[in-house]
């Protein structure tokens, strides 16, 4: 086995994938691929309701849950990421979406030249190949990651929309197209009834196989420095703990392990806050950060028992289950081929907001509360809600120096007043949604927050008791000018103080894209391998 590589990817997840594949590109550059988890053969990776079994299954998972917090009644709250080629994008609910213009020049004005809109755009119109309506000027043809429409116009989706243009959204179009305002169908990354993970879209596309070398069940422990420059990295398979592989780095070693892996890693390399790195018996290399600025987006549902009317949670059983299968295999709609949620709606907690700040899904199907993964006995819709660009922010920190340790997660969600504001007005929105002539019809009983939930107080509490992850970890990397102290890498996603270190994935974040962020991290993975191989778009 190769012991030494140009460059060295930590993480086969979204990110990883991408830069693997894009270095691998260039004619005598070798590149060794690092993912702690499986290859991504397991077939319900690749059929997109197949989510359901994947995100909460250990093979493919990292089981990871945040520290109990009192702003969230003391829970400990699942932050499960992929750990499986592909990452995410092999065990996520496949929605696509970009976010806000105003996000990408946010980042720009914090510093970080070439990060605007504009700047970025390209590099979303590299990553996908829109198959449906869209402005050619904004959306891209010729990618690797097909980006389709839900198609699902049954009759409770029908009745939300009404609903909704009722209630004041517009129907959009193209929520991907620079203005998000309104109810539309969702946008997602399936094709054909499949989903398409980055591991298929890149991994599997490589021209020059020989100049990319992948290895899953390698667990990276360290990164390794002769001084303040990273040249190599150790790595363990989970069943040989106590043996370590070293690869050198002639070039660079680039960590794409996501949100909560990569800050871990820095730190049990030396990179991080001194004080903490000394809590845990790691020398330090460079005093950074590194963990700080933890932002997710905190979804919240509303859940109703329907009559009248037929929903996932019936077509997920029996006979029915069947037809739907059939239905699949032939190529036509069933639920077997839908993402996470059908609609997608946004909308402004105060009508003078210029922008949205807030996400709703809805879905014609519900979770049973304690049992993750399955569907309830009875017809049900939902509608989960959440802020878009919340304030209130975390750490992430290694819990000792052995990397197979799961980190201390502090996400501290719900502790800025203002996001409290948000999200119950989110939620009084959503709830007059399913109460609405549209929707009333179709609606039996509110089974959450439940009619006793009224006042503004106990809608926020119901907030604190029942609402979860979303899964959209950013900014424990936060990238930035060296003058700011909450920042981890430049604008060339360089770890500060350090010589061929780099990460590339959604730790980078400065702030909370307004969307799921998986699009975005796309774009940071082609923008980062294009900034490693001195190319742009032109």
């Amino acid at each position: 086995m190769q012991d030494e590589f140009d460059y060295v990817v930590i993480g086969g997840g979204v990110a990883g994938c991408i830069v693997a594949s894009r270095l691998s590109e260039d004619p005598g550059v070798t590149v060794c691929l690092l993912e702690a988890g499986p290859p991504d053969t397991n077939p319900f990776i690749h059929i997109p309701a197949g989510f359901m079994k994947v995100r909460f299954d250990e093979r493919f998972i990292w089981p990871f849950e945040s520290e109990p917090e009192a702003s969230t009644k003391n829970r400990r709250i699942l932050e499960t990421q992929g750990r499986v080629l592909g990452g995410g994008s092999s065990i996520n609910g496949m929605l696509y979406n970009r976010g806000q213009p105003e996000d990408f020049d946010l980042w720009a004005e914090r510093g970080n030249a070439g990060w605007s809109y504009a700047d970025v755009l390209p590099y979303f119109k590299r990553t996908e190949r829109r198959i449906g309506p869209g402005d050619d000027a904004v959306r891209g043809r010729s990618g690797r990651v097909p980006v389709t429409d839900v198609v699902w116009p049954d009759q409770l989706c029908k009745a939300f929309f009404a609903a909704a243009r009722a209630a004041g959204l517009p129907l959009n179009p193209d929520y991907n197209a620079g203005i998000q305002d309104g109810v539309s169908y969702f946008q997602c990354i399936v094709e054909n009834g499949k989903r398409r993970n980055m591991a298929r879209s890149y991994l599997a596309r490589v021209t020059r196989p020989r100049t990319l070398d992948v290895r899953t069940g390698a667990h990276a422990q360290s990164v390794l420095f002769d001084g303040r420059r990273a040249v190599g990295v150790t790595y363990a398979h989970a069943k040989e703990r106590g043996r370590s592989h070293t690869i050198r780095v002639r070039r660079e070693v680039i960590i794409s392990a996501g949100a909560l892996n990569t800050p871990k890693l820095l730190q049990c390399s030396g990179i991080g806050p001194a004080s903490s790195l000394r809590d845990i018996g790691v020398a330090v290399v460079q005093d950074l950060p590194v963990g700080a600025n933890l932002r997710n987006h905190y979804v919240v549902p509303v859940v109703v028992k329907t009559k009248g009317v037929t929903t996932i949670n019936e077509l997920s059983r029996g006979p029915r289950l069947a037809e739907q299968v059939s239905r699949w295999m032939l190529g036509k709609p069933s639920i077997i081929g839908l993402p996470a949620a059908v609609v997608s709606f946004f909308g402004r907690s105060d009508p003078s907001l210029p922008r949205p700040d807030f996400q709703g899904m809805f879905a014609p199907a519900s979770l049973k509360r304690s049992q993750f993964g399955l569907l309830d006995s009875f017809p049900g819709a939902t509608i989960g809600i959440r802020q878009h660009r919340p304030d209130s922010h975390g750490v992430v920190r290694a819990r000792s120096s052995d990397a197979f340790d799961a980190p201390i997660i502090r996400p501290n969600y719900l502790s800025a007043e203002q996001d409290c504001r948000v999200v119950v007005s989110a939620l009084k929105f959503a709830r007059s949604l399913f109460r609405s002539e549209d929707m009333g019809r179709y609606v039996l009983d509110e089974e959450m927050p439940g009619n006793a939930v009224r006042t503004d107080d106990e809608i926020l509490d119901y907030a604190r008791g029942f609402g979860g992850s979303s899964y959209h970890l950013i900014g424990t990397a936060r990238m930035g000018p060296r003058t700011d102290p909450t920042t981890v890498v430049d604008d060339h996603l360089r770890v500060h103080g350090t010589e061929g270190l780099r990460v590339i994935d959604a730790s980078i974040m400065p702030t909370m894209p307004s969307a799921n962020t998986m699009a975005a991290t796309m774009m940071v993975a082609e923008k980062g391998a294009d900034l490693i191989r001195g190319r742009s778009i032109g």
